[in-house]
């Protein structure tokens, strides 16, 4: 699997890769910096039940920062929205983020071919963190596919428009 050069990306996009909005301060030699939105949602039950939906509330974080908890999980999402044909996106924390012990996702990393929204992220510390909104928080990259493949159309994240939580229990309706 060969991973776009940052050129690449660049050639690519507003044909096969969509950052929007994009800015060039935020292209990288492999991936593009993503930024993080204003909004985050967290979890309302104390227990989460796989088969249901879950309550959530949404917070804004304001522009002088929110300090994240440790033990809880933040949904945000990026503020770029994201669309790719042909090659398989994949986000990551950015360096800096991570030595801070901020983590922007659990295991939701991988894209697929196809896929158009923005990126919910995962969010959990290691201890208390102050976050802003707009932070360059994550990166995605894109790797080439090899072979025939089909094209992510209507999955439960495609085309969202905004911070999703998790949407498994529609999995359990379709048995």
């Amino acid at each position: 699997m060969l991973i776009l050069s940052g050129l690449e990306i660049k050639k690519h996009l507003g044909k096969e890769i969509i950052i929007d909005p994009f800015d060039e301060k935020c292209l990288n030699p492999n991936s593009y910096n993503l930024r993080l939105h204003n909004e985050l949602l967290v979890y309302e039950e104390e227990i989460l039940d796989m088969k249901k939906p879950n309550r959530t509330r949404k917070i804004i974080i304001p522009e002088d920062g929110l300090v994240l908890e440790p033990g809880r999980l933040y949904l945000g999402r990026t503020l770029e929205y994201t669309k790719t044909e042909g090659y398989v996106p994949m986000l990551e924390g950015r360096s800096s983020i991570g030595r801070l012990g901020l983590f922007i996702h659990v295991t939701a990393g991988f894209g697929d071919v196809g896929f158009s929204g923005y990126w919910t992220l995962e969010i959990h510390c290691v201890q208390p963190i102050r976050i802003y909104p707009g932070v360059e928080i994550c990166q995605i990259y894109y790797h080439s596919i090899e072979g025939d493949y089909v094209k992510y159309y209507n999955g439960k994240y495609q085309n969202n428009k905004g911070i999703q939580p998790s949407l498994l229990y529609l999995d359990f309706e379709k048995k």
